[in-house]
């Protein structure tokens, strides 16, 4: 049941507790688009393009129930500690 809840992609994914009904996103994309910003998919692209390193936390898709084929094509799995060790020679880290 938890995995059905799951956003299929970063299109469908809510707007944090901004959704209000699925307007939260419409607007959003709305003034991102007045102001010519990339979307998330474009971004996520662009970070491939770039080859900059994705690394999805394997104990975050246990927890959630996600699996490898649910997630992007280019990407590598690790835990945590290992994600660690890769960030630490990093110019930028996100861990989200």
């Amino acid at each position: 049941m938890f995995a059905k809840m799951m956003p299929r992609g970063s299109d469908k994914m809510g707007l944090s507790n901004m959704n209000f009904a699925g307007m939260g996103p419409k607007m959003i994309k709305h003034v991102m688009k007045k102001h010519n910003a990339k979307s998330l998919p474009n971004l996520i692209g662009l970070a491939q393009e770039q080859e900059i390193k994705l690394i999805a936390c394997t104990m975050t898709m246990d927890l959630l129930g996600l699996q490898q084929e649910e997630l992007l094509d280019g990407i590598e799995y690790a835990g945590v500690a290992a994600y660690l060790a890769e960030a630490e020679d990093g110019n930028v880290n996100l861990f989200i």
